[in-house]
């Protein structure tokens, strides 16, 4: 018996660089049987009716220039302030091309440099989503980011590239809600990483509220 439902949305149909097609099984298989995942490229879904039945959305939004019609960026601003939970993986964090919900994340990225091997570190092991999680390597793009100046938030996974250990995984509260940001997740084979797979488990359950 399920916990709760969630909604996770990504590109099917207009891929420019990351396929959900395979991701979202991945994804439902890690939150079952807690969460029962729903899958899709439906924006609409973002509405207030839809989204008050959910105990977490998760992004894996495509990156475009196009932003999210303002109502359902609204949507999931309320929901979210209002005690929702929202999980961000990798490419996810292009829900920026709206700047109400970039500030919602925490964090802007910039770009990236070449997809290479990722020493990951974990400079908060207190941290529930972090339990049981040390250090692993994972092949992936290396996001770089502008952390919000003066917006707290916990880091909970970062790595050495270039001289300079960058965040790679971060968690706040936004009003009664969650928010969780894992930069892994590129590629299919990324979510066959056990730490990866364990840190999308922890990190949706406690955006739920579950953990």
């Amino acid at each position: 018996m399920s916990e709760g439902k969630a909604l996770a949305l990504g590109s099917y149909s207009e891929v420019k660089y990351h396929p959900f097609a395979g991701v979202d099984h991945e994804i439902k298989r890690i939150l079952s049987p807690d969460l029962q995942v729903e899958a899709s490229e439906d924006y609409s879904l973002l509405n207030k009716d839809n989204l008050e039945g959910l105990k977490l959305v998760i992004a894996y939004t495509e990156f475009s220039d196009q932003k999210i019609a303002p109502e359902q960026s609204a949507a999931l601003l309320s929901y979210v302030a209002g005690g929702g939970g929202l999980l961000v993986i990798h490419n996810g964090i292009s829900l920026q091309r709206n700047q109400e919900l970039g500030a919602m994340l925490g964090a802007h990225f910039t770009h990236h440099p070449e997809y290479t091997s990722l020493h990951m570190k974990i400079p908060a092991h207190g941290h529930p989503i972090m339990q049981g999680i040390s250090e692993f390597v994972i092949e992936d793009e290396p996001y770089y980011f502008e952390m919000h100046p003066y917006f707290e938030t916990t880091v909970l996974a970062e790595y050495l590239h270039e001289g300079a250990m960058r965040q790679a995984a971060w968690c706040h509260e936004f009003g009664l809600g969650r928010v969780v940001y894992l930069m892994p997740g590129h590629h299919l084979p990324s979510f066959s990483v056990e730490p990866f797979r364990q840190m999308i488990r922890q990190g949706g359950m406690w955006a739920a509220g579950l953990l």
